[in-house]
């Protein structure tokens, strides 16, 4: 696999950009999330945490015992939920 392969699409986290941050001692999911923002995409790592996981086994790291910490809202929100803001549909004229 090329080194520019995509690791993370959510937040173009490369299989390079991982390899030097284990190279850099980061030899745990948390740890690599933290150095290259892995896992902190819309998808919070649904799609790359189990290709991180390989990649932390094959570098010789140990397996990881569970998945990333998710940091809120762990599903994506509208911003005007978040605002309190009523849809537009509710709104009266």
């Amino acid at each position: 696999m090329t080194d520019k392969a995509l690791v993370c699409r959510c937040e173009d986290v490369t299989l390079e950009e991982c390899r030097k941050a284990l190279e850099r001692g980061h030899r745990d999911l948390e740890s690599l999330k933290r150095y290259t923002g892995l896992a902190t995409g819309w998808c919070q790592g649904k799609m790359c945490v189990a290709a991180a996981g390989r990649l932390l086994v094959s570098s010789g790291a140990a397996e990881p015992s569970s998945p990333v910490t998710p940091r809120p809202p762990f599903h994506p929100v509208p911003l005007a939920q978040l605002a309190g803001l009523a849809p537009e549909n509710e709104k009266g004229t």
